[in-house]
């Protein structure tokens, strides 16, 4: 699975001009299934991601995890990550998983998420989404763990 984890101090996803998920400080999370992925895989990116020290401590280092802050996530299903651009100009996206097996796995990161963090908002799977955020610091990191 890949993800690119934004730091932010507020986030929001609109679907046909309704909110439908936000939180104030926290992680925004674009999340992506890949061919071959599994619910073990996505385990262990969720425990990674709830660990990541990216939040600034009382000394101003990144030194706290969005669990020691009390941060919100806000998880966003973007095929788009698993694209290949190396061939041409128009990205193949080959590598994302099938669709049913990429909602299958979307929703279950989606479950284990809420049972293990208080906050979780989601986007909507394979809707046409509006996110906006506001970037904190700017930290944005790419994560990928694989099969």
């Amino acid at each position: 699975m890949k993800a690119v984890l934004q730091r932010v101090s507020e986030a929001r996803v609109v679907v046909d001009g309704e909110v439908i998920g936000a939180i104030g400080q926290g992680l925004l999370v674009l999340l992506c299934a890949e061919r071959g992925d599994n619910d073990a895989v996505a385990d262990k990116l969720l425990a990674k991601m709830l660990k990541l020290r990216i939040f600034a401590d009382e000394a101003g280092k990144m030194n706290r995890s969005v669990q020691d802050v009390g941060g919100g996530l806000l998880l966003v299903s973007q095929f788009t990550l698993a694209a290949d651009t190396s061939g041409g100009n128009r990205p193949s996206f080959g590598q994302a998983a099938a669709p049913d097996e990429g909602r299958r796995l979307y929703d279950y990161f989606v479950n284990r998420a809420r049972a293990a963090h208080p906050q979780v908002e989601t986007g909507r799977f394979a809707a046409d989404m509006k996110v906006s955020l506001v970037n904190d610091g700017p930290v944005t990191i790419p994560m990928q763990i694989g099969a």
